[in-house]
């Protein structure tokens, strides 16, 4: 069970809780559903902080690969220069040739790189987020409920 379902399953006990009468606030609730809903959601929270890992994960293996386009990209005009290197006017062209693809090419594995990471932060953003509401959520119920229980 997720945890957001785990949540409604706790906000619907109390709602389906017998008022105590002369005692605004407090009712009668199944404690035993309860615990069975908190183990529930601390059953539950290990699976989102590891799909919070896997993003984290996909971070690192999407920066791998635009570093290693990046590195053919600076082998393929490597060799592209040692290939056009034989004259001294072409050597100059190479020269030049190459510098431009290698700046190009790094400008590329740069572009990369920020998308990816802007990509992957708003991933994490958007996780963090969410785990953060649905702590929140579970600390407000806690709350309500050791409320409801002292009164």
């Amino acid at each position: 069970m997720k945890v957001e379902e785990c949540l409604n399953e706790l906000e619907e006990i109390l709602e389906e809780s017998w008022n105590l009468p002369l005692f605004k606030g407090k009712v009668f609730v199944d404690v035993d559903r309860i615990k069975e809903n908190f183990e529930n959601i601390r059953s539950s929270l290990p699976e989102e902080i590891r799909q919070a890992k896997a993003i984290v994960s996909d971070r690192s293996q999407i920066i791998n690969d635009a570093k290693n386009e990046a590195d053919t990209i600076i082998k393929v005009a490597q060799e592209k220069a040692r290939n056009i290197v034989s004259q001294d006017e072409l050597v100059k062209r190479a020269e030049s040739t190459s510098e431009s693809i290698l700046q190009e090419a790094k400008a590329q594995a740069r572009e990369m790189k920020k998308a990816a990471n802007e990509y992957v932060e708003d991933l994490m953003k958007r996780t963090d987020d969410a785990l953060m509401n649905n702590i929140t959520e579970l600390r407000q119920a806690r709350k309500d409920l050791r409320a409801s229980v002292q009164n």
